[in-house]
């Protein structure tokens, strides 16, 4: 049973902003990312269309979100740390760019966003008095 009729399937993609931050030599580097943005694509339809309800697809789109921030956190603390070896922290901003940009398109999703904020509000409010361990 689901909440509503809406089709639950998502487009994720590489912005041509983060391509174009590429080195010239960076054509491995910009296919990357395109098979990293498919195969998250990929496996939230997957994960949605197993869903039985709009909330349910939301969680799984929590944990992606979830997923994502930790690995913009990773790509973001190697940035300073690249520089400091003397090399180019480029390809770690553009990887960190595209998490955060990945998120922003999961919640440009209308009929998911609302359900990813209580998701969020939910596991952030383990019984709506104590905090989670987080």
């Amino acid at each position: 049973m689901t909440d509503d009729t809406t089709d639950r399937r998502i487009s994720l993609g590489v912005p041509q902003q983060i391509l174009d931050s590429l080195p010239e030599d960076g054509g491995n580097a910009a296919a990357d990312l395109k098979r990293a943005v498919e195969g998250i694509e990929t496996s939230l339809n997957d994960a949605f269309e197993r869903a039985e309800s709009d909330s349910e697809a939301a969680s799984y789109a929590v944990d992606a979100i979830e997923h994502l921030e930790d690995r913009m956190e990773t790509y973001d603390a190697f940035v300073p740390e690249l520089r400091a070896w003397g090399q180019s922290p480029i390809y770690a901003i553009a990887w960190r760019n595209l998490q955060a940009d990945l998120i922003a398109q999961i919640r440009a999703y209308d009929w998911l966003d609302t359900h990813i904020e209580r998701e969020r509000n939910y596991r952030l409010v383990e019984d709506g008095i104590r905090f989670d361990k987080r």
